[in-house]
């Protein structure tokens, strides 16, 4: 496999990868790599292809143009090695409501061929999930949320480097969704990858990637601060002033090395660009004792990507339409 801008092997490299159903366009021309052990969020409101990519790159559906290689093979002629390494969680539950959360695991693992000597391997991925406790009640006795536990189970069975889910936190509470979030990042300090479609702009903080999507069309590659830097031309520092900030001190902030752009909130409390906030706000610090200023705080701000996205998409139909 070809290696990524950060030394890891990319598991997964697209080119052109193009999907058309009737003559519709519902993946267009996308291009993207993942690395091994990173989390990669695909990011895009409802029906913007998300789940048609990852059909195209688990091989359910054949490309109209284009190609993708997963695991160093087209996903059209996966070999059996291949298809062992992968699991896909699917938007829309499979599991069998009269059987039980044991059951259900059981009979997943049967369907990857994991053999009669698995229950340990089956007990760790109830007990990731936190749900060993619960494996003896019927799935229509456990609640919605504790069924998507059961699902992202069901797809660690048989112990799956790369690991495809999709919409997994769609309809759970936001402190089940943190609980997921948090299931992802002990997968990838285990060496996994998973690639996680999602339409919660917030769970972009969460990825070491984020590839954003609309309308089929894959518009940003990037690590979330790498977003928020091409979102506001750089980092954000908050300044506050124990009484009010005169305007006219602006020229002589502007000044300051590293500072990009002055944004005024509020009389006492500006927003600053900056090139690297942990070095600017030493310097911030000297400048408001220079100038006499009483600082109330001086620190980083990170805007919530709700904020981050508005602003991107908005940029990128200003560019389309220049």
């Amino acid at each position: 496999m070809a290696k990524s801008t950060n030394g890891n092997p990319n598991i997964i490299q697209t080119r052109n990868l193009t999907k058309e159903f009737n003559g519709e366009v519902a993946v267009n021309n996308l291009s993207f790599e993942v690395p091994q052990g990173r989390i990669f969020g695909l990011i895009g409101p409802s029906g913007c292809g998300k789940t048609t990519t990852v059909r195209l790159l688990t091989g359910v559906y054949r490309p109209t143009a284009g190609g993708a290689r997963v695991l160093g093979e087209d996903p059209q002629r996966f070999s059996q090695t291949a298809r062992s390494k992968i699991g896909y969680m699917l938007q829309h539950s499979v599991l069998y409501p009269d059987l039980t959360v044991w059951e259900n695991i059981n009979f997943a693992s049967a369907i990857y061929g994991i053999g009669p000597r698995r229950g340990k391997q089956l007990r760790r991925a109830l007990e990731f999930v936190e749900l060993d406790e619960h494996r003896h009640k019927a799935v229509n006795n456990i609640s919605g949320g504790m069924q998507r536990r059961l699902s992202l189970a069901a797809t660690l069975a048989h112990d799956p480097a790369l690991l495809f889910l999709d919409e997994p936190t769609t309809g759970v509470d936001p402190v089940l969704r943190r609980k997921f979030w948090d299931h992802f990042d002990r997968l990838r300090n285990e060496g996994r990858t998973p690639l996680v479609t999602t339409q919660y702009v917030g769970a972009a903080a969460s990825c070491d990637l984020v590839a954003v999507m609309q309308n089929g069309r894959l518009l940003f590659v990037d690590t979330p601060r790498g977003l928020r830097l091409q979102t506001y031309g750089g980092e954000l520092v908050d300044l506050r002033a124990t009484d009010y900030f005169d305007p006219r001190v602006f020229d002589s902030l502007v000044a300051v090395e590293g500072v990009r752009d002055i944004r005024r909130v509020d009389a006492s409390h500006l927003r600053l660009v900056v090139e690297d906030a942990g070095v600017v706000m030493p310097r911030l610090v000297e400048w408001s004792q220079a100038q006499g200023i009483s600082l109330q705080s001086v620190e980083e701000y990170q805007p919530p990507f709700d904020d981050v996205f508005v602003h991107l998409i908005e940029q990128q139909g200003s560019d389309s339409h220049a």
